[in-house]
């Protein structure tokens, strides 16, 4: 896998396309959904593509693992977000990277820092490329003479596993589908599964605070047992401990640091043995709010399933179930030591109190998580980034966005949003869009509300179009006491609402703690903190 070519626009890998069956689908919702006719355009090739002459050159010390390629360049500017996308159907690859270095090691790092502060460059760590915050854009304002993209990607390798404590030392360019091929044959697996896992690097996850799909009861913080990063200031490496006391967590500091504080380079990560039981299904409801009380007394009755997920009547549609009636819980558990049949016997009879339906002979003969609702959502799910691209050529606004909010305040803060959202589509292309939501995350304090929202755009001023309505979706957000971002992290698309959620006082702490730890202010500038001046 690591060998095959990322596409240099949409999802994946090159020759990996969408069937045309799959094509039409989507070209079909998105009609019925907004009618009329739709201009279909096309995202410029690598040929059509102006880009400017790199302002640094590879200097005889990075040669061995440094590019300034066209396509390397080109591949290396952006992620996966709705924004990114649409400045590349418009042939906008202004941000480019001057260079782009694959680190083979440490000591390619460490190179990579003593030429950029050398010559004044800006250095982006490049993982998986997924973000879709622009948290990989090198776009750094004009106090530097050049960016680096610093690619992780060939730091890949399992270094060491421990059976008998289920943990591994694993480098962090390493990307999801290697890491669990290597860690099955051992009988371990991560279990962390974002939607971006096809592409997602290990480093990535941690440096982004990722959620996976099997994330009800930990998150990837819970999942770093101990860390090592590579900083311009020299090197922090944790102690390997199931827990600690001693004072803050280093770790803590870099799990979400994004690439601002250092690059992380390997991780010993907890693991767990290849479940064996299961059972699943999807539960009917009329209410939506009935359904996230369910979901509620489910959380904080300590059943922790693999997965929960509220999908409202809307969310449910969009993804192939159902008449836009009906709400869903996708429910499952699964367990490697023991039948998990006595939890979903009891997570059913809480979900019947609140006048779920079901069909309780799927949940328990073990099918009901690849069968009707559940299978439908799965499979969307898995497919869905590969369909922006077609979003994008039709004119579409297509993203989503995510928060978490605490039990008592989720019905309003869940209107709210809607509405919001709902008023920005209509304000910014002058028709109505559509806005559904689903939970990704639950936790007995509250749920992850994860939104999308579609909205029939104008070519040519997508970026902008795409930019009013998340804006106002994220001022909703904001006012209503929900978070910016639960799992997509920071990046640069999100840092004004982050400023006004995060206490000042601590954001002074954080400019001294990335002030000695990268003194010229070269790693990702303008992610987390404001770009040096």
């Amino acid at each position: 896998m690591a060998t095959r070519g990322l596409k240099l626009v949409g999802w994946g890998y090159e020759g990996d396309e969408i069937t045309e069956v799959e094509r039409q689908t989507v070209i079909s919702r998105m009609c019925q959904r907004f009618g009329g006719e739709f201009e279909i355009r096309e995202a410029p090739g690598e040929d059509a593509v102006a880009l400017h002459a790199p302002r640094l050159p590879v200097p005889a010390e990075l040669f061995a693992f440094t590019t300034d390629s066209k396509r390397d360049r080109l591949l290396h500017t952006y992620g996966k977000s709705y924004p990114d996308y649409a400045r590349q159907f418009l042939g906008d690859y202004r941000n480019a990277p001057d260079i782009v270095a694959r680190a083979r090691s440490e000591a390619d790092i460490v190179a990579v820092y003593d030429y950029a502060g050398r010559v004044n460059a800006a250095v982006i760590p490049f993982g998986g490329g997924t973000s879709v915050c622009g948290g990989v854009e090198p776009e750094v304002g004009s106090t530097f003479n050049g960016t680096i993209s610093l690619d992780l990607t060939q730091l890949d390798g399992i270094l060491e596993v421990d059976k008998t404590s289920r943990a591994a030392r694993i480098q962090g360019g390493i990307r999801v589908p290697a890491m669990e091929n290597e860690l099955k044959s051992y009988g371990l697996t991560l279990r962390h599964f974002p939607q971006s896992m096809e592409l997602a690097t290990l480093g990535g996850m941690i440096a982004t605070r990722s959620g996976g799909h099997f994330a009800t009861l930990y998150h990837i913080d819970d999942l770093v047992e101990s860390l090592r990063t590579v900083s311009p200031a020299g090197v922090i490496e944790s102690r390997r401990l199931p827990g600690s006391g001693a004072g803050p967590s280093p770790d803590r500091l870099m799990i979400g640091s994004e690439g601002s504080l250092g690059t992380i380079t390997e991780a010993w990560m907890r693991l767990q043995a290849r479940p064996t039981f299961r059972a699943g299904t999807a539960v009917l409801f009329d209410d939506v709010f009935k359904a996230a009380e369910a979901v509620r007394v489910i959380s904080q009755a300590w059943l922790f399933p693999a997965n929960v997920r509220l999908l409202d009547s809307r969310e449910a549609f969009n993804n192939g179930f159902g008449d836009g009636q009906q709400s869903v819980v996708v429910l499952a558990f699964e367990n490697a030591d023991h039948p998990v049949d006595a939890w979903m016997d009891r997570a059913l009879a809480i979900t019947k109190d609140f006048g779920g339906q079901f069909d309780h002979d799927a949940a328990k003969s073990g099918s009901g998580h690849r069968a009707g609702a559940a299978e439908a959502w799965r499979n969307a799910f898995i497919r869905m980034p590969h369909h922006m691209k077609i979003a994008v050529e039709m004119g579409i606004i297509s993203d989503t966005f995510e928060s978490a909010i605490t039990w008592e305040r989720f019905p309003e803060f869940y209107k709210a949003i809607v509405s919001a959202t709902e008023n920005a589509c209509l304000k910014a292309t002058g028709q109505k869009g559509s806005v559904s939501c689903r939970f990704t995350h639950c936790y007995p304090d509250g749920p992850a509300p994860y939104f999308s929202f579609q909205a029939k755009g104008r070519h040519g001023a997508l970026a902008e179009q795409w930019l009013e309505i998340k804006s106002r979706a994220f001022d909703a957000v904001i006012t209503h006491g929900g978070t910016v971002t639960h799992h997509h992290a920071v990046g640069r698309h999100h840092m004004p609402w982050y400023r006004r959620q995060r206490p000042d006082l601590f954001a002074s702490a954080l400019q001294a703690a990335k002030d000695r730890l990268d003194p010229k202010g070269l790693l990702n500038p303008g992610v987390l903190l404001a770009v040096r001046s």
